[in-house]
């Protein structure tokens, strides 16, 4: 442990390069845990999360028993929550996440199982709970608990407000956490309103806490729960007064740690060209002045004045950097033609270049480079979009409904439309039967994916991109959120792309992402397959840019590309990202997103643009 590095952090955070990794190191230390109480002739006690997060560490723990003979009889297990008014067989239950994605696959007897139980009537409720912690003392305690945190900072159902104090009981979920949910629901008017949660004070009686957390969209709240006061409004950050907490990150979700964002305040740095360049933007942007307007006392300072102390001044340093800067922005983002390229971030030649457009589902690619889709097509390149899934698992109901009611009104003005219509009414009765909550069916599934393929190709086309793919990788189409396996036929589908176009210019995103979710599945399947063409001819001359997704844009000094949007083109990205009437995110048809990358670019001293979308090279 370096203590002059985490300074600031109020918990101890261990940061692993990959979330398998931080998994794999803990399963060890649960196999030790078990195999000590089994030698003393005691049960192990191990309170559990749901969500995507611990799926990585449960498939684990499944290995260790079914391939190195792990015994999970003296297992006993307590959850951390359930949803209020879901059954078992609910398939967005936790009950059923745990038994599918852990139990089923163990040998720990049915009785040493416990989840609260969200079927019991309201007035039920408060004596439920008390039952299930008096059920946790009776077991002696928690040995170790597994938590995640929510984008609220809340570990199980503790949303902002709980107290530290707060056990066992019924709690209002919050919007966000609703919204973050809608997907697994099929909207979030299917969300339920309520859950039971263990309260942070029942967290804390457990002997050992450790709380893991994976990709970019985690970072900050991390960052606050590590280094932030204790607060009701973020309850991960009572971990801090646990005496045997600990937090496991792979390194996007630590990147806003101050240790990783900001080294120069914890320590000596090696200043690397990156690290400068990290450091300078940082500085310009604390200070409010641009590059150029920095001064030997600003750095001084700020813990800085190395940097401007030896033979590299000041002034050179700024200069350097705003150039460094400067370099990033193009309005060229497949390389100008017949134009000095030397500080270009893509080459001039071939002129024309066949470029690979990567959306891990239907419309990642319109919401985050909608502006350099249509320059790349304008400007005569020969573009791509590759929708590795449907989609369809966003696409509600609700939509299916609209769309069948219409073809069944259709067919029965046409003549010879009988079994057209009889399709429609089939999928409106399997919709009306299952419910809000049932599966639905591999049928079903195809029609809301056609949905969506429609919305994809309009928003494309609306951009002049005139081929759109659609992958449907098959983690994706036999999966469902929180449960996607990745599998060499998803691997080989996407070589066949690659093989295909031969590509000189890759745009993809989900390399900083949960390992669970769409986009980091989707990346790893990429990532497999280019390994593979690391060989081939065209891959050395192949250039790779990474995006980010709608919750986070990369930071100054991660950007090797801006692309600059004028006004008209703003406009023409936001009305594409309106053809998804089945996914829309209101908070991103503003434009607001990429207005601030360019304000951030202008404070630093740049010419003023409408809007930026920004990227990041990428290598093997």
């Amino acid at each position: 442990m370096n203590a002059a590095a985490e300074q600031f952090e109020k918990i101890k955070t261990v940061i692993f390069p990959t979330a398998q990794e931080a998994c794999a190191a803990l399963a060890q230390e649960v196999k030790s845990l078990i195999l000590e109480k089994q030698s003393a002739g005691k049960k192990a006690v191990l309170g559990l999360a749901t969500g995507s997060t611990p799926v990585p560490f449960y498939r684990e723990l499944i290995r260790l028993h079914q391939d190195e003979g792990l015994s999970f009889a003296n297992v006993m297990t307590f959850n951390l929550d359930e949803y209020f008014g879901l059954g078992h067989d609910h398939p967005e239950s936790y009950w059923h996440f745990m038994h599918t994605q852990l139990f089923n696959h163990l040998n720990i007897p049915a009785d040493q199982i416990h989840v609260p139980d969200g079927t019991v009537a309201m007035e039920e409720v408060f004596a439920s709970c008390e039952l299930y912690e008096r059920a946790i003392e009776a077991a002696g305690g928690i040995d170790l608990q597994i938590l995640g945190i929510g984008r609220t900072g809340h570990i199980g159902f503790n949303e902002p407000g709980s107290a530290k104090t707060s056990r066992t009981r019924l709690i209002a979920l919050d919007d966000l956490t609703r919204r973050d949910a809608a997907s697994d629901f099929q909207g979030e008017e299917n969300v339920p309103r309520f859950a039971i949660t263990m309260g942070v004070g029942t967290i804390l009686r457990a002997r050992r806490l450790v709380l893991m957390a994976w990709g970019e969209n985690k970072a900050a709240i991390v960052q606050q729960a590590v280094e932030g006061p204790e607060t009701e409004s973020i309850s991960a950050s009572f971990l801090q007064s646990h005496p045997h907490a600990e937090f496991l990150l792979n390194a996007s979700g630590a990147a806003q740690l101050t240790r990783i964002r900001l080294p120069w305040l914890v320590g000596p740095v090696e200043w690397t060209a990156s690290e400068k360049r990290r450091a300078v933007c940082w500085l310009a942007a604390k200070e409010k002045k641009p590059v150029l307007k920095l001064l030997s006392g600003d750095y001084n300072e700020n813990g800085m004045g190395e940097l401007v102390t030896g033979q590299e001044g000041t002034y050179d340093l700024n200069i350097k950097i705003f150039n460094q800067q400067q370099h990033t922005i193009t309005g060229w983002p497949g390389g100008k033609a017949r134009a000095d390229d030397t500080n270009r971030p893509v080459k001039a030649h071939p002129e024309k270049k066949r470029v690979l457009v990567f959306a891990p589902e239907p419309q990642d690619d319109v919401m985050s480079m909608g502006g350099t889709l249509e320059r790349l097509v304008a400007q005569g390149h020969d573009v791509e979009v590759i929708c590795q899934t449907s989609g369809d698992l966003r696409v509600t109901d609700a939509e299916a409904t609209r769309f069948a009611q219409v073809l069944v009104e259709t067919a029965r003005e046409q003549s010879g439309w009988k079994a057209q219509e009889a399709y429609a009414l089939q999928l409106l009765e399997e919709i009306n039967t299952k419910g809000s909550f049932g599966l639905p069916s591999a049928e079903l599934r195809k029609l809301k994916g056609r949905i969506r393929r429609g919305e994809a190709k309009d928003a494309a086309g609306s951009l002049g991109v005139r081929k759109t793919t659609f992958l449907d990788l098959p983690f994706y189409s036999t999966g469902r959120y929180r449960n996607f396996a990745l599998s060499d036929a998803d691997v080989q589908l996407m070589r066949g792309v690659l093989d295909r176009v031969q590509p000189h210019l890759i745009f993809a995103t989900g390399n900083l992402a949960d390992p669970s979710s769409v986009q980091g599945v989707a990346f790893r399947a990429l990532r497999l397959a280019l390994e593979t063409c690391a060989a081939a001819e065209w891959y050395e001359k192949c250039r790779i840019w990474v995006y980010r997704g709608h919750q986070k844009e990369c930071e100054l000094h991660e950007i090797d590309m801006a692309v600059p949007m004028s006004p008209d083109q703003l406009h023409n990205k936001l009305n594409a990202m309106r053809k998804f009437h089945t996914q829309n995110v209101p908070e991103l048809l503003t434009g607001e997103q990429n207005r601030h990358t360019a304000a951030l670019y202008d404070k630093l001293g740049m010419a003023e643009y409408e809007a930026i979308e920004a990227f990041r090279k990428f290598a093997l």
